[in-house]
């Protein structure tokens, strides 16, 4: 299996990205990488290895370039020519935590979008409190959705938490302001019966206060929405160590107590990190793209890694493809 990776995307890049790529490989056995980047930038931090290929990029999409016209002006850009390997089939799949607007358009105008899918849907995994996490889909590809597009996000989320997060018949919900059937908006009471009979174990709506506790392994809504939660989750998260942070270091007594309970918060810290559990899968492409999150360092990098390889092994890009066609021919 051979995935490409973006060397030069990200806060962290290039050090953290190369350090990620060789703990993969040093990891995985099988797994071959194309690291696309500025060679000069990277090597201060590469070391030989029999399975990873450097291909040198003179461009770099930065973060506040133009997603779209930058993926197209950009030719040699080291996201550009990642997304290139995968529409060649010279890769499997790809993974960057660049700029993520252009990894939306480099998958969906270079790697292209399954046939039958309407509109790519932006995925990650989001932490719980049981540490089990959830899907949740859609967090920003698109900002608007309609009706069709929620029940594709529901079925490809559901093959996603399936194949890749190793759950049986996992539990579908509809983000909502209300468990019951007919709350809502337009389009959520308009999705509700169409979830209803589509082939995935639906549960209703489900409310954003729910969501950390496990109310269903994949949650399906608007980009718009989605894309606020996320927000939401990670500024509340910081927030609320920074205060906690705050509390210990009031006092001598309170530093003392930090002491002793250190390695419990760094572990709690951990399981509200939804960089453990991977990129955010971007669905509905012909082969899987992974978006690492911006701040990634080496381990989130592994673990994007991870994630993508195991999308290639259990081909979830060509089960979505076969669900879906035979959904629309119901």
């Amino acid at each position: 299996m051979k995935i490409a990776v973006d060397g030069m995307g990200g806060d962290n890049a290039p050090k953290e990205i190369v350090a990620g790529v060789l703990k993969a490989l040093d990891e995985f056995t099988d797994l071959e990488v194309e690291l696309y980047g500025h060679q000069e930038k990277m090597q201060p931090y590469l070391r030989e290895h029999a399975r990873l290929n450097v291909i040198h990029c003179e461009e770099i999409i930065e973060a506040e370039d133009d997603p779209v016209r930058s993926v197209r002006r950009k030719k040699d850009a080291s996201m550009v020519q990642m997304a290139t390997a995968v529409k060649e089939g010279r890769a499997d799949a790809c993974v960057s935590a660049g700029n993520t607007g252009a990894l939306m358009s480099s998958g969906l105008f270079i790697v292209g979008r399954i046939d039958g899918v309407d509109r790519p849907a932006l995925a990650p995994t989001l932490p719980t409190t049981d540490g089990k996490g959830f899907v949740m889909l859609d967090m920003g590809a698109n900002a608007e959705a309609r009706p069709e597009h929620l029940v594709q996000y529901a079925i490809m989320g559901s093959i996603y938490a399936a194949k890749v997060r190793g759950i049986e018949n996992p539990t579908v919900g509809l983000l909502n302001i209300g468990t019951e059937e007919k709350k809502g908006n337009e389009l959520t009471k308009t999705a509700y019966p169409l979830l209803q009979q589509a082939p995935i174990n639906f549960i209703g709506n489900v409310e954003s206060r729910d969501l950390l506790n496990g109310a269903a392994d994949v949650v399906v809504t608007d980009g718009f929405t989605g894309n606020m939660v996320l927000k939401t989750i990670e500024g509340t998260a910081m927030n609320v160590f920074a205060m906690i942070k705050d509390v210990f270091k009031s006092s001598a007594k309170t530093k003392v107590a930090a002491l002793l309970v250190k390695d419990q918060l760094g572990g709690l810290k951990g399981m509200l990190d939804y960089s453990e559990y991977g990129g955010a899968g971007l669905f509905g492409l012909k082969a899987p793209v992974i978006k690492a999150h911006g701040s990634s360092n080496a381990n989130a990098i592994f673990n994007a890694i991870r994630q993508t390889q195991t999308m290639v092994e259990h081909d979830v890009t060509g089960v979505i493809y076969k669900t879906i066609t035979e959904e629309k021919a119901e």
